[in-house]
This record gives C-alpha cells, sequence and structure tokens, in this order.
C-alpha cells in the first residue's frame, strides 16, 4: 500500500492552537500598560524619594512576571501547535501557564500576609498622601487592565478542524469536531490566571485606599495590616482554586460524572448498545477527546456513534472500538 493511499484517513490534532487567540492580543495591551507603570513608579519613587512608589512598582513587577508568563504560553502554544510531538496540540499549554501563575499568586499571598502580621507588631511611619495617591493610580491602572482581559473572558475562540475518519477493519475510527470547539474564560486557566494577577492587584489597591484614610482620619493605624491579611487571604483562596482546575487538566481528570453518564446514556439509547468503557479528558481550552468501547449485538460503524457524542460536550476528537456480543 502506497504512503498517499491513506492520507484521506489521516487529519491534524492542532484544533485551531495555531490561532492568534482573543485573549493573547489582549494580554499584550496588559503587559504594556503594567509595564509602564511599573518603571514609571520605580523611577519617580527613585528620583523623589518615595518609598511608597518605589514598593508598589516592585510590587506590580511581581505580576508582571505573572503576566510574562501568560504572553509566553500563548506565543508557546501557536508556535508549536503543528509539532507532532504533542500528541494532542498544545492546548494543555494554557493549563500548565496557569497552574504556575497560581503558584506565583500563592508566594506573593504568602509574603503579602506576612509582612502585614508583622506590621502588627512594629507598625511603620505611613507618608498618608503619597501613599494615597499611589493607590489610587493603581486601582485605576488595574482596573483598566481587568476590563481589557476582562472583555476576552467573556468572548469566545472557535477552534478550526475537519471532520476525518480512519476505519481500520471497521473497528475503530478517529473523529474531529473542530468547528465547535469553545475557549472560553471559564477553561483557558492562562487566561485566568492573568486576570487573577490584574485583579489580585486591584483589590490590593481597594484595600490599601480604605485602610489608610481609616488610618489618617481615625487614627486606624491597625486597619492598614489588617486589609493586608484579608488580601493576602481572598488571594490565596483564589489561587488554590486555580491550581486545582488547571492540575486536573494536566493530570487528565475526567469530567463530571453527569457529563460522562449523558454521554454514555445517549450512545446506549441507540440500537440495544452498551458502553463498557468511556473516557473524557481535556486536550485544551473549552476542548476534550474521548476514547470509548461499545458492545451491541447490532454493530454499526465507529463514525455512527461518534455522531451521537453531544457536540456541546466541546469533543473535538473521538477513538470509538465496536465489539458485537454474540448473544
Amino acid at each position: 500500500m502506497h504512503t498517499d493511499s491513506i492520507d484521506q484517513w489521516q487529519h491534524s490534532h492542532v484544533f485551531g492552537q495555531d490561532e492568534v487567540r482573543s485573549g493573547e492580543k489582549r494580554t499584550k495591551i496588559v503587559v504594556v500598560i503594567t509595564a509602564s507603570m511599573m518603571i514609571v513608579e520605580i523611577l519617580v519613587g527613585i528620583f523623589f524619594g518615595s518609598m511608597a512608589l518605589l514598593a508598589d512598582g516592585i510590587h506590580m513587577g511581581s505580576h508582571m512576571v505573572g503576566l510574562l508568563i501568560t504572553l509566553i504560553a500563548y506565543i508557546y502554544a501557536r508556535k508549536y501547535a503543528h509539532d507532532e510531538s504533542f500528541s494532542f496540540g498544545t492546548g494543555k499549554v494554557s493549563s500548565l501557564a496557569g497552574y504556575t501563575s497560581a503558584i506565583l499568586l500563592v508566594m506573593f499571598a504568602l509574603v503579602m500576609g506576612w509582612e502585614s502580621v508583622k506590621r502588627f507588631f512594629n507598625p511603620v511611619e505611613i507618608q498618608f498622601n503619597v501613599a494615597i495617591a499611589v493607590a489610587f493610580i493603581g486601582l485605576v491602572v488595574n482596573g483598566a487592565s481587568m476590563l481589557i482581559l476582562g472583555e476576552a473572558g467573556h468572548g469566545h475562540d472557535h477552534g478550526g478542524g475537519h471532520d476525518h475518519h480512519d476505519h481500520d477493519n471497521g473497528e475503530h475510527d478517529h473523529h474531529d469536531h473542530g468547528s465547535h470547539a469553545h475557549q472560553g474564560s471559564g477553561s483557558d486557566h492562562n487566561l485566568k490566571a492573568a486576570y487573577l494577577h490584574v485583579f489580585a492587584d486591584a483589590l490590593t489597591s481597594v484595600f490599601a485606599i480604605v485602610a489608610l484614610l481609616a488610618a489618617k482620619y481615625f487614627g486606624w493605624i491597625w486597619a492598614d495590616p489588617l486589609m493586608g491579611v484579608v488580601g493576602a487571604i481572598m488571594v490565596a483562596r483564589w489561587s488554590f482554586s486555580l491550581i486545582r482546575a488547571a492540575s486536573a487538566v494536566l493530570l487528565d481528570r475526567q469530567p463530571s460524572v453527569a457529563v460522562r453518564e449523558r454521554v454514555a446514556g445517549i450512545i446506549e439509547s441507540y440500537k440495544d448498545t452498551r458502553v463498557s468503557d468511556l473516557h473524557l479528558w481535556c486536550i485544551g481550552p473549552g476542548i476534550y477527546s474521548a476514547d470509548l468501547c461499545v458492545v451491541t449485538k447490532y454493530p454499526s460503524s465507529p463514525d455512527k456513534y461518534k455522531t451521537l457524542i453531544p457536540m456541546d460536550t466541546g469533543v473535538v476528537h473521538a477513538t470509538v472500538e465496536v465489539h458485537q456480543c454474540p448473544n
């Protein structure tokens, strides 16, 4: 058999990962905004002797690292989308980047909490006017960044793809549903991590403003470290949530039992069919792969069973094994 003769049964496993995502475009804008603000704050802090500005600039630099991880992940996923060494494309790069950024957020929360606790016992002199001004500027910048990333999070990117069949004596078949893959913020852990970085920064600014105003006008010096502890707890909580979600993808954890039962139930409603084995796992933002084995007295082609898989499950690649039951 000539190699060219099997081309019609072969297909790409890119699933649209080579496309420029809206999340990547907006992350670039946020990186530029954050970097510009960081440089201005550090330079002004140095030349005008403002420790508040200098500290906030350095603090913003820590989030810059997380945003750069997000941007690099998008670029890497596009660049190596056609690399055949990745079994199902580079979709999981998003979850890996999100997981890494979440770890950085946890570290940031720990440092933030520790510094706040120390200030309970060793209060420092606060230049209220400068600190409040810096907090307001930071809030505006991060608020704008949140709006930019938030718009990307509410949108959907549609991965390109095609339907193709690969027959092996009528027993196995592979199928693509590329046209219905949704890349939303609910599953793009990379974009979610970037959003959490700027949101954590904005939250810090809000807490700082409240605490500084309370300390300045009511003498509640303890409000500043208290808000720091509260902010650290909230950032850590969101970070652990992202870590759980991203690690589930990296470890090929299956979707909920309800989703699996729905898929199995629909297939089993066809011609006295039973699903003896079913595996669903995420291979990228909003897209899944399926591997199932069916047993039936009246076997159909593998392609028929794959067409029964609900399109809204996001399954872009499926392998079906069919066994005929003798009784």
